[in-house]
């Protein structure tokens, strides 16, 4: 009887090792799960080095001021990896700036645009910041994500990168023909002229198209001098520019609104040449 509650309590204590072993292993597996592009471990949030030097923020998906966002057409949650949220990266920059081991920040896009508050927020941030700030595009920065782009000291883009797209857009769906057809008929109720303006279920008068155009306009106004000011460049420059459309990240740089063609070890290099340190990158999702 001994003898069996002796090898009982030894295969449990065995048991119990194996399960702590493997919860470590599974731990660090997930903090060092891979390589990645920079070749840096990294975990899924923040990864930092105890030696690091230079901060490597990630614009990525659709820019918003809050992260939590659902898609409203089929109700379910957007991949957090499709969206950026600008509260949560302003108070990463904010963070970074009170940090003294930090000495640049290198901002790493791949976006097409956003909300334009929220894109504003995040290049206001940048522009505070004490520390050097390398934009680095990959795919695009387009719309909101170029805005974000210049923000920074110094932007370096792929010759293929998406750049650009200075414009403001405003749609929906109007379904008023349709509901004559069906003999949906629609009523409102509105204290005030312009409250219910943009209904899909009723078209827009002369009038309200005006308004429309007029909101749109001035908004265009505003991100147009806000590029002209980030980068240094006359108004009637960027104003050539601004038709909404992007460019190649070759035409860019002749055009001014990036400063050279490169990746993230253009940005390596650049930072090693002009703050004479060896960039140790410590990555914030």
């Amino acid at each position: 009887m001994v003898l069996r509650d002796l090898k009982i309590k030894k295969f449990f204590i065995i048991a119990f090792f194996i399960i702590v072993g493997v919860t470590v292993l599974f731990y660090w597996s997930e903090q060092y799960d891979d390589y990645n592009y920079y070749g840096e471990y990294y975990s899924y949030e923040i990864s930092c080095p105890r030696n690091s030097n230079v901060a490597l923020i990630k614009i990525q998906g659709t820019i918003l001021t809050y992260g939590d966002y659902f898609n409203d057409y089929n109700n379910e949650e957007i991949i957090e990896s499709d969206i950026t949220s600008s509260e949560k990266i302003v108070k990463h920059i904010d963070d970074i700036n009170n940090d003294k081991k930090i000495k640049a920040i290198i901002v790493e896009i791949d976006s097409y645009g956003g909300y334009p508050v929220a894109a504003e927020e995040i290049t206001n941030a940048l522009k505070r910041t004490t520390k050097p700030v390398i934009a680095v595009v990959r795919e695009g920065a387009v719309s909101g994500a170029y805005l974000v782009a210049t923000g920074a000291d110094i932007i370096f883009a792929s010759e293929l990168s998406d750049i650009g797209g200075i414009g403001v857009t405003m749609s929906y769906l109007d379904y008023s023909e349709k509901h004559k057809r069906e003999g949906i008929i629609y009523q409102e109720i509105s204290s005030a002229e312009f409250k219910n303006l943009g209904s899909p279920d009723r078209e827009l008068t002369d009038e309200e198209r005006e308004v429309l155009r007029e909101y749109i306009n001035k908004t265009h106004n505003i991100f147009i001098r806000k590029v002209s000011e980030n980068r240094n460049l006359e108004i009637e420059e960027v104003e050539k520019l601004a038709d909404g459309f992007v460019m190649l990240g070759k035409d860019a740089k002749e055009n001014k609104l990036i400063d050279e063609i490169g990746d993230i070890y253009s940005a390596k290099s650049w930072i090693k040449g002009n703050l004479n340190i060896d960039p140790n990158i410590c990555i914030y999702r």
